[in-house]
């Protein structure tokens, strides 16, 4: 069997009681499984959700609380002992565990972005399992919306892993809610998400996770569009991260995309973009088709004030169809002056200067966009 990379996001409703309190006995159960996992050779780092669930009633509360501040308090509390089950079951099983708390800003941000993925792969060399969970004392972006999906997506992408298995409390994506339609159908396989498959997914799970089918979905195009398989599963079907490793879990399975480098996955999906360049049906093709750079030539107009370094998103002139996203060596005013020109005529003007307003090299074409 081929040694992959895993990722497997844990949702708060795999992990609590009707309650809403911790499991421990399902979070013994699925770390067991992460284990074998590591037993056969596989890399594996976890994404784990229910801090909130494991602190509140340590707290006093007699149920999860409600109020943003209420759940960053529960999870400050119950964050370390989420930690403390999780590394010793995985010791029980010879097994290191390693916690990291990260934001999206850790991701948006370049430096901190390749800081998060040099410490992941100095742990999975040692042999160490991760454990992220978002930092939610500081970011309220998990509390609100996601359940951690995004968050397990990006680092698939990040780590360009073989593949994200999304655990919940569903066996995967439906043509409707199977639990008040018996008429829904079960969907085994997704070439590409498309606003068809996005339009299927509504809605939260449980009363005690943030994420439902939709932030799933929305994280399954993240990452099959950096390269990274992936599938939605139940965490109640026995011996599921084996099967899914194989194939043959029963979930939904998302084709993994032709991927991109590190460097490049950046641009595409976490960097702040600072403006619009609109490009005619000739660069496009050049640039998405044929691998070229965007020339002066093919720009017809400019949204936006940036400079020269900054990140972008490329549009085919007359649509809002999004192409993809890329570093400029020009300023929004540089641009401005030269759109339109011939490679010799923007050299006249900027002596010295790269010929390409984009280089192929600092360009991602993504098929879909992940909004910031």
């Amino acid at each position: 069997m081929a040694k992959k990379t895993i990722v497997v996001k844990i949702g708060t409703s795999s992990l609590t009681e009707k309650s809403g309190r911790l499991d421990r006995v399902r979070l013994r159960a699925l770390t067991g499984q992460v284990a074998r996992l590591r037993d056969d050779g596989h890399q594996v780092v976890m994404v784990t959700s229910a801090a909130i669930a494991a602190g509140y009633s340590l707290l006093g509360y007699h149920e999860r609380p409600v109020s943003v501040p209420a759940k960053q308090a529960s999870a400050a509390v119950g964050q370390g002992l989420l930690m403390e089950e999780y590394s010793r079951c995985l010791a029980e099983h010879g097994y290191v565990a390693a916690q990291l708390l990260l934001t999206r800003a850790d991701f948006s941000d370049r430096r901190r972005y390749h800081n998060a993925f040099s410490a992941l792969e100095v742990l999975l060399s040692r042999g160490a399992v991760p454990i992220i969970n978002e930092n939610d004392t500081v970011s309220i972006a998990e509390l609100k919306l996601g359940d951690n999906d995004m968050l397990s997506a990006q680092v698939a992408a990040m780590l360009h892993a073989d593949l994200l298995c999304l655990l919940t409390d569903t066996d995967g994506l439906y043509t409707a809610d199977p639990r008040s339609d018996p008429d829904a159908e079960h969907i085994p396989y997704v070439e590409r998400v498309t606003p068809e498959i996005e339009a299927l997914a509504h809605g939260a799970g449980t009363a005690n996770g943030t994420g439902g089918m939709a932030t799933k979905v929305e994280g399954a195009k993240l990452a099959s569009g950096a390269g990274v398989a992936v599938v939605i599963c139940s965490a109640r079907e026995p011996e599921v991260l084996a099967k899914a490793v194989d194939g043959t879990a029963r979930g939904t399975y998302f084709r993994a995309g032709s991927g991109m480098k590190t460097r490049l996955q950046w641009t595409a999906f976490y960097a702040p973009t600072r403006g619009n360049i609109y490009i005619d049906a000739g660069a496009a093709e050049a640039l998405c088709s044929h691998g070229r750079s965007l020339l002066p030539a093919g720009v017809r107009a400019v949204e936006g004030d940036f400079a020269a370094g900054d990140v972008v998103r490329v549009y085919r002139s007359g649509t809002d169809c999004c192409l993809g996203r890329g570093t400029v060596n020009y300023s929004s005013a540089e641009i401005r002056e030269i759109a339109g020109l011939s490679t010799a005529g923007a050299a006249a003007r900027f002596p010295g200067r790269p010929p390409e307003i984009i280089h192929q090299d600092n360009y991602a074409h993504i098929e879909t966009e992940v909004s910031e």
